[in-house]
């Protein structure tokens, strides 16, 4: 099996998997979209909406999103930004109340493996 081949890019919701954010590029393929794959070891499926609360939380947890290495083409996020979490620090972050708000569209559908569907609708951005 080619561990880089993209699985199927669909959401959370059954449809076609929409882009997290092009500025700044997102996901494990760095494509724009939350795509994920055997060789994605971290699950980078959830799209969430960055929040001042779980950028301080990620960096507590040994995880800096907010500091840019340009050695890397990372800018650092911000508050507002959308970006491919991974779907196990997305749980952590839940549990310990501070998750990010998330994208349903832009959420792959293989982040249920480690979300539950009634915590990211819980949390969704883009429900009404």
């Amino acid at each position: 099996m080619d561990e880089t081949m993209i699985d199927a890019s669909e959401n959370v919701l059954g449809a076609p998997l929409e882009p997290c954010s092009l500025a700044p590029m997102t996901g494990f393929f760095r494509n724009g979209c939350c795509d994920t794959s055997p060789a994605d070891r971290g699950s980078h499926t959830v799209c969430a909406v960055m929040t001042a609360e779980f950028l301080a939380f990620s960096k507590m947890r040994g995880n800096d999103l907010s500091t840019p290495r340009p050695e890397f083409g990372f800018p650092g996020l911000k508050p507002g930004d959308r970006w491919c979490l991974c779907a196990a620090r997305w749980t952590e972050a839940l549990e310990a109340g501070a998750a990010p708000r998330v994208r349903l569209v832009s959420t792959h559908r293989r982040a249920l493996e480690h979300c539950a569907m009634e915590d990211l609708r819980a949390h969704a951005a883009d429900l009404s």
